[in-house]
């Protein structure tokens, strides 16, 4: 295995979680999924975008995708479970609810003092597609300063898997391609964007997605930890 000497991260179910209370707000409690059915909607829309992800608004296509089957499933659920109001006009809210980085402010114990360790070996970074402002959500979750630097698609003007993106995090932090490792979620945005940059890449997948594929994968950053120093 290479030698990393610098470790980019996703943000968005990798380092913080959805806040699904509060993303969920436009929809009745009584719809609300679990966290392991909304996980298995994540699983099932994550197989679906993998298989024919065209480019375009990547973040909006994903969660769009997602929140289509999350109110199939509501009104799936029998009677007195039906989505109140218009499908279409209940989703794009839902969608604009998830795109909004305040939303995504959950975050799993130690994960700091994870990315103090594995920054005490290497130079530790972030490419997120967000909204423009994932610095100050890091910061209130108490990370922002883990990073030695933040790129964010809102800002850049790109999206993962586009190129420009993972360019613009390599140049902020004179790093490698080669020398690089990339820790994200989605197989064809996270992983693909960034071997076709260059680096190196590892799916963080909590929700279990890729547990049968033959990729690198890790469900927490205590098993990052491990992996990294083999």
């Amino acid at each position: 295995m290479p030698v990393f000497r610098t470790i980019f991260f996703d943000v968005g179910n990798t380092l913080l979680f959805p806040n699904r209370q509060r993303i969920l707000a436009p929809l009745s409690a009584r719809l609300h999924p679990t966290l392991p059915q909304w996980q298995a909607l994540e699983r099932k829309t994550k197989t679906e975008f993998d298989s024919g992800m065209q480019g375009g608004r990547v973040d909006h296509s994903f969660w769009w995708t997602f929140h289509s089957y999350l109110l199939e499933q509501a009104n799936a659920q029998g009677e007195g479970s039906r989505v109140d109001g218009n499908f279409d006009v209940v989703r794009d809210e839902l969608v604009r609810n998830t795109q909004i980085s305040a939303n995504w402010d959950q975050i799993l114990p130690c994960t700091r003092e994870s990315l103090e360790r594995i920054g005490s070996r290497h130079a530790i970074a972030v490419i997120s597609n967000a909204d423009g402002k994932i610095d100050g959500v890091l910061s209130r979750c108490g990370i922002f300063d883990c990073f030695a630097s933040i790129t964010d698609s809102g800002i850049v003007g790109q999206e993962k898997p586009h190129p420009a993106i993972f360019q613009a995090a390599l140049e902020k932090m004179q790093a490698s391609p080669a020398e690089s490792l990339y820790v994200g979620d989605v197989y064809s945005v996270d992983y693909v964007g960034a071997r076709n940059a260059g680096m190196g890449a590892i799916l963080f997948d909590v929700a279990g997605t890729y547990r049968d594929r033959n990729l690198p994968r890790v469900e927490s950053l205590e098993e990052l930890e491990i992996w990294l120093k083999q």
